[in-house]
């Protein structure tokens, strides 16, 4: 045999030992994909409106928060408060662009279940922001202001600001079957300790009577309206709950047209900026402060610890609240209007 035919035989016979000597490769190791980046991650946030202030800064904060985690951010909104048709296509078109989840402010609480559904069915996760469906569990998780005790802290503020007063009040609400204004104006009715929805709720400490309720979808216009009607219909008003501060200001023009608005306390629920400057300027008697950008940002992360992680967010994650006014009562725990303005929609 040749020198050449005799070195090529040993090659070949090196190299099938050094083959024999390699570890098969598991099964585990074959079946282990590598976890997708953060910057694969699709998220979508749908809002009731994108004129709202408030939903307004709960965009932003989704925005920031998305590119801080190098995911990519889809964004849609009704075209008013309760326009259940645009955010079902939105959530539809969503879920054709291949979102890993979905934050979703339902416009209508009870007729978005549905589409909802779907989307879960297809695999993505659903996140309510600020308003819980109905039921709540048609999504996987809620992250949102306890909207029955941020209506319970104005309840007890103006109970305590008015005490010993005949009150006459107007409800300026937002409208029938929609979750976050149900809950907000029960729990101002209990905490005025006008009906026991609450174990906590103090004893009636007024004569007191709602003598005007009107639905405003949370519009200024609305609110404004709202509030014209209700002192057509009773000029002694003294005590105004609005929803939230777009109607409160809307209140407070029409009581201002009216030559009462010295007369008439407003409180209302939201802490926007504008809103704790309404404190400021004399026009809000006192809000609960509501924090969007954390709903937001907790809704961002949550999306993408699903997609890279695999964990699934769940339950009810209160987002907190804060009673912000410069008349304090006490009894009641309330911060000023120079932390509100320093909070502003923002972290709590």
């Amino acid at each position: 045999m040749s020198k050449f035919f005799r070195s090529m035989m040993l090659l070949v016979v090196v190299a099938l030992l050094v083959t024999a000597c390699q570890p098969a490769p598991s099964a585990a190791s074959e079946a282990a994909p590598a976890a997708p980046a953060a910057d694969s991650v699709k998220v979508g946030l749908i809002t009731k409106t994108d004129t709202n202030p408030f939903f307004v800064k709960m965009k932003e904060g989704a925005e920031a928060e998305a590119k801080a985690k190098g995911a990519e951010l889809m964004t849609a909104a009704g075209k008013f408060d309760g326009d259940n048709a645009t955010q079902v296509t939105a959530i539809e078109n969503m879920v054709s662009a291949g979102v890993k989840g979905i934050m979703i402010t339902p416009g209508d609480t009870k007729a978005i279940v549905p589409a909802i559904k779907k989307a879960r069915d297809a695999g993505v996760m659903v996140i309510a922001l600020d308003t819980p469906t109905d039921p709540q569990e048609a999504t996987d998780a809620l992250f949102a202001t306890d909207n029955f005790k941020a209506g319970v802290l104005i309840g007890q503020y103006a109970a305590a600001a008015m005490k010993g007063k005949t009150l006459k009040i107007a409800t300026l609400d937002l409208k029938p079957g929609i979750t976050v204004g149900v809950l907000r104006h029960n729990g101002f009715i209990s905490g005025m300790g006008l009906a026991k929805v609450d174990a906590t709720a103090p004893d009636n400490v007024n004569s007191a009577e709602v003598v005007c309720s009107q639905d405003t979808e949370g519009n200024q216009a609305k609110g404004q309206t709202a509030m014209e009607n209700c002192l057509t219909k009773d000029p002694d008003i003294n005590l105004v709950y609005t929803i939230n501060e777009p109607a409160a200001f809307g209140a407070y023009q029409a009581l201002k047209a009216a030559g009462k608005e010295k007369d008439v306390m407003i409180v209302s629920v939201d802490g926007g900026c504008e809103g704790v400057q309404g404190i400021v300027d004399g026009k809000i008697a006192a809000t609960s402060q509501q924090y969007p950008l954390l709903m937001a940002s907790m809704g961002v992360d949550a999306t993408v610890d699903y997609v890279v992680n695999g964990t699934r967010a769940s339950g009810y994650t209160d987002t907190g609240v804060a009673l912000i006014t410069d008349n304090p009562m006490s009894g009641v725990d309330s911060v000023d209007s120079k932390v509100g303005l320093e909070k502003c929609w923002g972290n709590k």
